[in-house]
């Protein structure tokens, strides 16, 4: 899967899972992700202390509705799952209509639109529907059921490694715990899914660590059982909202000045996009920055959450996102790889006066070349600050040279000898 249309056609196989952040539309959601990745799955059964959190009963449903005195279903789980609050607890009674409005969730600005409303942690229960339906109800009594379970079960999420050459880690973190939602998460699963493919026929030099886990509590379930390997943690990115028409968007981690921010910003300059300063409300880079890890961990979207009028609707459906958007965003992701990937501090070997380069025949390696004089510029500049203090990217970045050019005279002055990393 690369493609737009075959990512595409993911969200869709995906959009009709009810996900929560347990249960078992979780672990069908991993099931297909399965089928695409070899994952390493794991199950944290409920009470298990992580980090401040304890993780929560699992929570499962079969059916739900509203019916009218006819036995006519005037909402139904069955035509679309946002029809339920997240994580209701069960309910089988007769109400009239005064008494089911308090349970009832619309959105007056998008009459035909249905919300998402959860209540993972406060036992409760409750319909979403549109606006246009509720105001088509007649004052009368409902049959109200939910048949869910809320009970002691377990946390499932799941990992795939791609290994590099060095154990130093790279994260990618895609949050699987929303219902039929497309872009606000299933274009992320997607575009992650894709990276992860395209880097296993490389040989990277860091480690790709992929995470699918429920939002929030996954992540912090995550951080708890692996508190002794934080420290390999070296970049990350949350990836999120990958396939709306809006232009991408960069998220910077806590310090602001990591190298995953550094390299973002670098690729993201000549693409249309915004770049946003941290701030400890988003998805699960929050967690990834919180104090005590302060990793380099930076999230990337395309409309951010909240900022288009979809988010977080039934109008957040395969039709809202497109194999285009989906395949620039995995286009950005593979330009930022190639950069970490290749972005290194070296020390000059010569560092008395400039080294002759024809003798070593850097000059001549150059004939024909078109850009010859930019690459015997970007030589100049590698040996001039390869102090063990700037990495090539700043090389690039002072020079105004290109990533490319700068890291192609940095091997060859490396294969000559000039050069130590």
């Amino acid at each position: 899967m690369r493609t737009g249309a075959e990512m595409h056609a993911l969200v869709e196989r995906l959009y009709p899972i009810c996900r929560s952040i347990t249960g078992d539309g979780v672990r069908r959601t991993l099931d297909v992700i399965g089928e695409h990745l070899a994952l390493e799955r794991h199950e944290v059964p409920t009470g298990t202390p992580v980090l401040d959190w304890t993780i929560p009963r699992e929570w499962n449903i079969r059916d739900a509705y509203v019916a009218d005195g006819t036995g006519r279903r005037v909402v139904d789980f069955a035509e679309h799952n946002l029809h339920v609050v997240g994580y209701s607890v069960p309910v089988n009674r007769r109400m009239p209509l005064a008494e089911l409005r308090e349970h009832l969730h619309t959105l007056p600005d998008h009459p035909q639109w249905i919300p998402y409303r959860t209540s993972y942690y406060a036992p409760t229960w409750g319909f979403c529907l549109s606006q246009e339906k509720l105001d088509a109800l007649p004052e009368a009594e409902y049959e109200v059921v939910i048949d869910s379970t809320l009970a002691d079960g377990g946390l499932s999420y799941a990992e795939h490694v791609v290994p590099g050459t060095v154990t130093d880690e790279v994260i990618v973190s895609c949050h699987v715990c929303h219902p039929s939602l497309a872009n606000d998460n299933l274009a992320g699963i997607a575009v992650a899914i894709s990276l992860a493919q395209a880097l296993a026929e490389t040989k990277p030099r860091y480690t790709y660590r992929f995470l699918f886990a429920p939002g929030t509590i996954g992540s912090i379930t995550w951080l708890a059982r692996n508190a002794e390997r934080i420290d390999r943690v070296k970049h990350g990115l949350v990836l999120a909202c990958a396939g709306d028409p809006g232009p991408l968007t960069y998220k910077e981690s806590r310090r602001g000045d990591a190298e995953i921010d550094e390299v973002m910003r670098y690729v993201l300059r000549e693409r249309p996009h915004r770049t946003v300063e941290f701030s400890p409300y988003g998805y699960d880079e929050r967690q990834f920055c919180s104090p005590g890890f302060n990793l380099g961990v930076g999230s990337l979207t395309r409309t951010p959450y909240a900022g288009y009028p979809e988010y977080h609707t039934s109008a957040d459906n395969p039709g809202f996102v497109s194999p285009e958007a989906m395949e620039d965003t995995l286009a950005a992701l593979q330009d930022a790889v190639g950069v970490l990937e290749r972005n290194r501090r070296y020390v000059n070997l010569s560092p008395y006066g400039e080294p002759q380069l024809g003798r070593r025949g850097l000059y001549d390696s150059l004939g024909g070349r078109s850009d010859a004089k930019q690459a015997q510029l970007a030589m100049l500049w590698v040996l001039n600050l390869s102090d063990g203090e700037h990495s090539l990217l700043d090389i690039a970045e002072r020079s105004g040279l290109s990533f490319d050019v700068v890291a192609v005279a940095a091997r060859a002055l490396h294969d000559a000898g000039l050069v130590k990393e």
